[in-house]
């Protein structure tokens, strides 16, 4: 049997435990506070991000890092971007020889600019064989539902992008195998902008002319910055581009999306921080992307118009009429 280890109790971390056990593997879920962890063990739910949804028996939740890597084929790695190549660190002795390390992160990391699967290699100290993606259109409240959904499980090594793909394939969640696994990260990391920029102008009253220009538009600037940084172009035509931008930016259920929305309604940073429980990970990583983007030479205006609003405290409106007001050419990526 396949044994995994789920580092996160969170939103994102406790479905896809849920998704590995029902395609047969036991979970091991990793909890930080041991008070959620004695809840799901004694209830078999997660009352603060996932409440009434019955955990399979498989999913055995712990506070033991160790005990949940003893002898795990994937360890899954679920926690806030930011914070990763913390908690890896400590977790970096635990880890076994032949263990895959699993990003289901979406960020950047702030000051380095790196991806995640970039401080993953850095902070383990393994090679690219041993690190994977999975992203997608995998907003967590429907999966937890066992909703129909498909993801891309990316990894250099396609062996064991299918061994992944065997891992979490089940009768609701269909995986798809790449080894563009650059292309798959920035497409879940930028779509995160992007959502934020789309609930912003839901937030303001616009229409869907003005949401369908920035889906548009964005998805030029994720495949802009994906093709300088050796990204195969047609990833962004799939699920883990395309796929997850419109999830982000469509649906009520995107994080991103929420907190954009609330901005676009004239709250500020700090009113919509109060007022969300769970972390939007484009309010932090679009600080990242854009210096990225800006690293490698890519234009990338409605990063640049996000970060004006999220963290230099400009008039959503004001933004948006400087976006509208830039010079256009011929329609390209």
């Amino acid at each position: 049997m396949t044994r995994c280890a789920v580092f996160g109790t969170g939103s994102w971390g406790t479905p896809f435990a849920m998704i590995l056990a029902d395609a047969g593997c036991q979970v091991a879920l990793w909890g930080r506070r041991k008070e959620l962890v004695d809840t799901i063990a004694a209830t078999r739910t997660n009352p603060e991000y996932l409440p009434g949804i019955v955990l399979p028996e498989a999913v055995v939740p712990t506070t033991d890092a160790a005990a949940a890597l003893a002898g795990a084929d994937f360890a899954v790695l679920a926690v806030p971007s930011q914070t990763l190549r913390e908690n890896l660190a400590a977790w970096k002795p635990l880890i076994g020889p032949d263990t895959v390390l699993v990003s289901l992160m979406k960020g950047i990391e702030l000051g380095t600019a790196k991806r995640m699967t970039e401080v993953i290699r850095e902070v383990a100290g393994v090679g690219p064989e041993r690190v994977a993606v999975v992203s997608g259109p995998n907003l967590a409240p429907e999966i937890a539902k066992r909703q129909p959904a498909a993801s891309v499980v990316a990894c250099a090594d396609e062996a064991v992008a299918k061994r992944l793909q065997q891992a979490c394939h089940t009768p609701y969640f269909r995986p798809y195998t790449n080894t563009d696994v650059i292309g798959c990260e920035l497409g879940g990391a930028v779509k995160n902008v992007i959502g934020l920029a789309v609930g912003m102008a839901d937030g303001m009253g616009l229409g869907d002319n003005t949401k369908a220009t920035l889906m548009t538009r964005g998805l030029a600037e994720i495949t802009r910055l994906g093709e300088r940084l050796g990204a195969d172009p047609h990833t962004f035509a799939g699920l883990a581009g395309m796929g997850d931008l419109v999830a982000t930016c469509s649906s009520p259920l995107s994080r991103n999306h929420t907190f954009g929305f609330n901005l676009g309604k004239g709250m500020t940073l700090e009113q919509v921080i109060a007022a969300t429980k769970q972390t939007a990970e484009g309010v932090k990583s679009c600080e990242s992307v854009l210096d990225l983007a800006r690293r490698n030479g890519v234009d990338m205006p409605i990063v640049a118009a996000v970060v004006e609003v999220v963290h230099n405290g400009r008039p959503t409106q004001q933004v948006l009429k400087d976006l509208m007001g830039r010079s256009a050419g011929p329609e390209r990526r």
